[in-house]
């Protein structure tokens, strides 16, 4: 009994500690953390991170307006299907919670908590990854407000006040006095409020230039230089504070960034996390088998537009190069073509330009080593579509993602090869000409499966999975998340975004006996 009591009392302790240090599910950045983490969570939480950063790069893809009902169930859904429960609630529970009354007995409360400490912790060690370049910066300023956005416009009036006197923001509302001699004003400038509501609401008066996005639109009162906002306007200038905060401390980090790139530990994740992949790990298929005598016939039906352009260039020329060999080897490995298969495979095209023991002494060696069975033992990851968009395709070559790679009137021909209509193929092209490849390939899916839904691809082995889903050949099965060590061993050791970094890396001198041209 005494025993018991102890670990309540610590487990209240802990409570107590993360109220005091994270009171409230919107926070401002204002604050770098000093908690101790250990580097598997470190990675985890980052993972984490950008899962939900995606999501809402994705939702502006989609061209879904900021904080609109259907931006907001897009988000939620996707959330919610990727299994990322904490951002959730935080987001849908926006505030200081419901449970203030009982928080210590509430393992929902103590959840919300732990949530709020991992969304913290979080944010800044993505700084470290997106500090790097002006394109880095963009990209992760935007994506943090529209979270941030998302968070604030679940408040109440009530919270919002809250959120104002914790961050001790100097935002007072009118007097009474100031608001009647303003009435007819304010009524005229405040868009979708009648009169009487008007007169319930609290206004605040700030400066014109922290609230542009709203004098801009129209959606205020403007008078003698400030701009008169209600309650729930806030979000902008709350907002203006947050990018202020996150830009001055992105520049802040970047001047320190070569003392953090000196721990290995930390370097190479860091450096890798942005072009990394975070879905399924379709490492290995143990949910079916499938036999080489399919693949023509799987290749017309279930794979994606830049797996289709491989197979057809095996079965054309009998040979691949190396890079070529990596992206369609591993995807063949996840689908579930066992290695003794896949070897008998690559030898029966092969051979039809070289002899058996050439292709043994130079090709075999290569396939076992991608199953995990030579060298390093490392069962390698099929490469995601982000890897593939980053790959650049030597002449003669047939890696990489066609959507990106090739001219308009090569894509248009190939698409059109492929059975697409014209209608059809412009249906792609809208999304290619934005640079929205990974959509383009949801389209192509969407057309030549003619389903209703909208699918989002962020790998050629999703596309395969869903596709026989559709048809019926096998069951829906759970996603599997990819762990934060598979990542860092499969993924963080070989993708690099060298456009982005600059930085060269040493290649592991297996790897490079391996390729072969």
């Amino acid at each position: 009994m005494e025993f018991n009591k102890k670990v309540k009392v610590a487990r209240n302790a802990e409570c107590n500690h993360l109220e005091k240090k994270y009171p409230h599910n919107v926070l401002l950045y204002e604050e770098t953390p000093t908690d101790t983490i250990k580097l598997e969570e470190f990675e985890q939480v980052a993972l984490q991170r950008l899962q939900v950063l995606r999501i809402y790069e994705q939702a502006q893809a989609r061209g879904l307006r900021l904080l609109t009902d259907e931006w907001k169930s897009f988000v939620q859904t996707e959330l919610s299907n990727e299994g990322l429960k904490g951002y959730l609630r935080l987001i849908t529970n926006a505030g200081i919670g419901n449970n203030t009354n009982n928080m210590t007995n509430s393992s929902k409360y103590e959840f919300e908590l732990e949530s709020r400490r991992k969304d913290y912790l979080s944010h800044f060690i993505l700084r470290l990854v997106y500090c790097r370049s002006t394109e880095l910066i963009r990209w992760f300023v935007t994506r943090e407000l529209e979270l941030f956005k998302h968070k604030f416009s679940s408040m109440t009036a009530s919270e919002i006040k809250q959120f104002i006197k914790l961050h001790q923001l100097k935002y007072v509302p009118l007097s009474q006095e100031e608001k009647q001699s303003l009435k007819e004003d304010l009524i005229d400038s405040t868009v979708g409020y009648s009169a009487a509501l008007v007169e319930t609401l609290d206004f605040y008066k700030v400066p014109f230039t922290q609230v542009l996005d709203l004098v801009r639109t129209r959606r205020c009162l403007v008078h003698r230089g400030y701009c008169y906002i209600t309650i729930h306007d806030v979000i902008s200038i709350a907002a203006s504070k947050q990018q202020e905060l996150i830009e001055n401390g992105l520049n802040c980090v970047k001047l320190l960034i070569n003392e953090v790139d000196t721990d290995e530990r930390l370097y190479r994740f860091i450096k890798s996390l942005h072009t990394s992949y975070t879905g399924k790990d379709y490492t290995i298929n143990k949910s079916a088998s499938v036999p080489i005598e399919c693949l023509d016939d799987l290749s017309n039906k279930s794979f994606p537009l830049c797996m289709k352009i491989c197979h057809e260039h095996i079965r054309t020329h009998h040979h691949l190069k190396h890079a070529g060999r990596m992206q369609y080897g591993l995807f063949l490995k996840g689908i579930g073509v066992t290695m003794e298969d896949s070897i008998r495979f690559w030898r029966d095209e092969f051979i039809k330009m070289m002899d058996a023991e050439k292709f043994a002494k130079n090709y075999q060696y290569n396939i076992e080593h991608n199953y995990g069975k030579r060298g390093s033992m490392t069962n390698y990851t099929p490469h995601s579509c982000l890897k593939i968009i980053k790959e650049v395709a030597t002449p003669g070559s047939a890696n990489g993602c066609p959507y990106r790679l090739y001219d308009q009137n090569t894509l248009r021909q190939k698409l059109s090869s492929v059975g697409l209509s014209v209608t059809h193929i412009q249906d792609v092209m809208q999304y290619v000409a934005k640079g929205h490849y990974q959509l383009a390939c949801g389209k192509f899916f969407q057309i030549s499966h003619n389903s209703p839904d909208e699918v989002a691809i962020n790998h050629p082995n999703q596309y395969f999975e869903l596709s026989q889903t559709l048809m019926g050949q096998r069951g829906e099965s759970k996603t599997k998340r990819l762990p934060s060590k598979a990542a860092t061993k499969n993924d963080f050791d070989t993708v690099f975004d060298n456009e982005l970094w600059d930085v060269d890396m040493p290649i592991d001198n297996e790897e490079n006996l391996s390729k072969q041209t």
